[in-house]
């Protein structure tokens, strides 16, 4: 009866064991499979791509304020900088929080491989007084030979056998706890440097942003006092997008008399389909960044001026070239006064507008592509390079960023 007891007490000991070892192992596997809402690759993409707009920025900043300082453009382009610069310091802030917890976890690994370690070797430092005991008192051959019947003596030898093997078990887990322990302990000294890294530049685009909104107020403060000439240009800029809108109503008012003169061709419905079926995925017509958002926004400087756009204003470098952004016939390529050349593409019932352009490379009646270049970017009366571009169902101004690719 003792010895199947032993027996019993060593089996559960070897579960117990094996148990213990598998729970910190699952907490492990847990600790790396916990989904954060970012992961860590997908932060560095976004720091990649927020650093790759501002060597965007940063080149269409310094070609405006060469040709022409103190100027909206100027100010747009800064206001750029900033609102980058704010995502930059926003994904570097995110890695940060990613490495606070898994210090955190890394740390409450620690804690339970360091209590799971203290057992084992508790238990194990047992196991051993207990066998020294065992060799004290009586020899092992002593102990087998002393047994009542041959059945006592199997299961004595069993039992012996259990016990080294436990003893084994216990050491093995021992190391591998050790193993795992120095592994956890050396990743979070490494995590732990990666983020005084991170802080140390955060610290430094924190710092960057501080001036550029000193910059930014500096040159607010220094248009205000131009009130007189910025009303000027507003005037002279609101006729030129009365003459644009005229130009545009006129042809598509036009092009609406004409087709329902006449039976819609199939090309011309199936061309508006795959239109409509494209929205948010259509390219972008120039590289640069919006510096005024389609509907109704206030003047970045003059108070109470509110401002409306039929589309948006995307301002680039010069000589930037502007592409079509899906296939379609150019209906009319015009000179708009203060804005350059302008091309108005048909899609069937949707309509395409592309205004300050120079160097134009198609002409009425011409078939476009998607991506196709049309011509390149000139600079306004300011010395800024900006493209107006619109999209119409028909006469209806749509908003061109819920249309356009999501960059």
């Amino acid at each position: 009866m003792a010895i199947r007891n032993l027996s019993f007490r060593l089996a559960s000991l070897k579960n117990m064991i094996a148990g213990r070892y598998l729970l910190v192992f699952f907490v492990l596997v847990l600790s790396f499979t916990t989904v954060w809402s970012q992961t860590k690759s997908q932060l560095q993409k976004e720091k990649e791509k927020n650093l790759a707009k501002i060597k965007e920025v940063e080149g269409i900043l310094s070609q405006t304020t060469a040709r022409k300082k103190n100027t909206l453009g100027e100010l747009n382009a800064l206001n750029q900088r900033i609102r980058v610069q704010e995502k930059l310091i926003s994904s570097i802030q995110g890695e940060v929080n990613l490495l606070d917890n898994d210090i955190n976890e890394n740390t409450d690994i620690i804690d339970a491989l360091e209590e799971d370690l203290a057992e084992l070797k508790k238990e194990y430092a047992a196991m051993l007084y207990a066998a020294q005991k065992a060799n004290n008192s009586v020899t092992k051959l002593t102990f087998l030979f002393s047994a009542a019947s041959f059945d006592q003596f199997i299961m004595r030898l069993r039992y012996m056998e259990q016990y080294s093997a436990t003893r084994k078990i216990q050491a093995e887990q021992i190391t591998k706890v050790q193993v795992e322990l120095t592994a956890q302990v050396n990743e979070i000294k490494l995590k732990r440097t990666e983020k005084t890294l991170l802080l140390n530049e955060e610290l430094k685009e924190s710092n960057n942003l501080t001036n550029f909104k000193q910059k930014q107020n500096s040159l607010v403060n220094t248009l205000a006092k131009e009130e007189r000439s910025l009303k000027k240009d507003l005037e002279e800029t609101r006729k030129a997008i009365a003459r644009l809108d005229k130009l545009i109503n006129d042809l598509i008012k036009e092009e609406m008399a004409r087709a329902a003169k006449e039976t819609k061709s199939s090309d011309a419905v199936a061309l508006s389909s795959s239109f409509a079926e494209n929205k948010s995925k259509f390219p972008w017509p120039v590289n640069g960044f919006v510096s005024q958002k389609f509907g109704k926004q206030y003047h970045p400087v003059l108070k109470g001026i509110v401002l409306q756009n039929d589309g948006v204003n995307i301002q680039c470098k010069e000589q930037e070239k502007v592409r079509s952004i899906f296939d379609g016939e150019v209906r009319q390529v015009a000179y708009v006064q203060m804005f350059g050349g302008t091309i108005i593409i048909s899609h069937g019932e949707y309509y395409t507008v592309y205004a300050g352009l120079k160097d134009i490379q198609v002409k009425k009646g011409d078939k476009v592509k998607a991506r196709q270049e049309i011509g390149s970017i000139q600079a306004n009366t300011e010395g800024v390079p900006e493209l107006r571009f619109q999209i119409r169902k028909n006469t209806t101004a749509l908003d061109p960023q819920t249309w356009l690719q999501n960059l």
